[in-house]
């Protein structure tokens, strides 16, 4: 039977970077599926997953990445457009994605020891409140 479940979270804004990994846990264990698939997907275009080792380090490192590879500090189609400034959001989450399909093995998504399911925010508000679409396949 699919298992079909919202996890919201609440962001800080532009670069905050939230550990999903409990509730993906969570999401599988309530599914009740011991072999299968567990898809995430976030709700919205300036939003991304992925996993990563969820380190200070790495999440700067991952940050800065995203400046490079969408720099803040250039004028962007969207927002001549828009006018709404955040065009690299959109951009940056264009090349993360905003999808995440995970195997589960004997009830528990499949994971290595230091990788973590994240949610990056990318969208220059304060705080957004983010929806992830957790849906587990047998």
């Amino acid at each position: 039977m699919v298992y079909h479940e919202r996890i919201t979270v609440t962001t800080r804004g532009e670069g905050d970077i939230v550990d999903l990994t409990p509730a993906v846990h969570r999401c599988v264990e309530a599914s009740g599926t011991e072999n299968g698939v567990c898809t995430l997907f976030v709700v919205g275009s300036t939003a991304a997953i992925s996993t990563i080792e969820y380190e200070d380090g790495v999440l700067d490192d991952l940050r800065g990445a995203l400046e490079r590879v969408a720099p803040s500090d250039i004028v962007y189609a969207h927002d001549r457009r828009w006018g709404d400034g955040n065009g690299r959001s959109h951009v940056r989450a264009s090349f993360v994605g905003p999808s995440l399909t995970l195997p589960v093995e004997n009830g528990s998504p499949v994971l290595g020891t230091w990788q973590q399911v994240v949610l990056l925010e990318l969208d220059i508000r304060q705080r957004r409140e983010r929806t992830v679409v957790c849906t587990v396949l047998p």
